[in-house]
């Protein structure tokens, strides 16, 4: 009996797959499946594949059917496998999404880390660690991230808005700034969000999870992308994974 489009597999975990697997699960994801198989300490995570991304770019950016379920699913097997919550305001997890080509594509492609921090689970975080300094920078990183991988916000705004603030504390460097002084540039940071976009940074993880998902998919087509591509002779029609 044929399989339906919705039965499609689109999202591979890391325990599935395997090296030979690169057309379908880029070279991140096919690594990644390779070394779990071989009962290396790899990180858990899943793959949405290469397929996924095509169709998505194909259809007018509209995810296949079926594929948010699955990633979805695969997401919550990730909260089995670490023992932690999505958006859980006690203990959170974060993820990374990275785009995963077959052939690699340095610095060409988009990628988000520290995804799943909102007021909530920044205070979890920093009650987990024990370092306030820690979790409010990873969040200022990740609202800069965000801002400018996802959204397309210009970094330099970003970037100014550090300067002034370390301005302000009296320092040179990133790690001199204390909570007293983050806490405060978390606030600029998302009101240059607000200014740039027009409407308030998402606090729900799963709204920045299918963003960040989508702006992955999005980079495959990217000027610079493109450029690199035919520099290196890389075919336009692979499409990227996402990890």
């Amino acid at each position: 009996m044929a399989t339906s489009r919705s039965a499609h597999k689109w999202v591979y975990n890391f325990t599935e797959g395997s090296a030979k697997m690169r057309d379908l699960l880029g070279g991140k994801g096919a690594g990644a499946a390779e070394m779990t198989r071989a009962g290396m300490p790899v990180p858990p995570g899943f793959t949405i594949t290469t397929e996924a991304c095509r169709a998505y770019l194909a259809n007018k950016g509209k995810f296949p059917p079926g594929m948010w379920e699955q990633a979805l699913a695969a997401l919550k097997k990730l909260e089995r496998q670490t023992g932690k919550g999505f958006g859980d305001r006690h203990n959170p997890l974060l993820v990374s999404v990275r785009s995963g080509a077959k052939f690699s594509m340095p610095g060409m492609m988009d990628t988000v880390l520290n995804l799943g921090l909102n007021e909530e689970t920044t205070k979890g975080l920093a009650a987990l660690t024990n370092d306030e300094r820690f979790a409010l920078d990873a969040r200022r990183r990740f609202i800069q991230m965000f801002g400018k991988t996802v959204m397309g916000i210009d970094g330099e705004k970003f970037e100014h808005a550090l300067t002034e603030a370390k301005k302000r504390a009296g320092v040179k460097t990133d790690p001199e700034l204390k909570p007293d002084h983050l806490r405060p540039l978390v606030k600029r940071f998302l009101a240059i969000y607000k200014e740039e976009t027009g409407h308030d940074f998402p606090s729900d993880p799963i709204v920045q999870l299918r963003a960040a998902i989508e702006a992955v998919f999005k980079s495959w087509n990217t000027d610079r992308a493109k450029t690199y591509r035919r520099i290196e002779r890389i075919p336009d029609d692979l499409g990227t994974a996402v990890n």
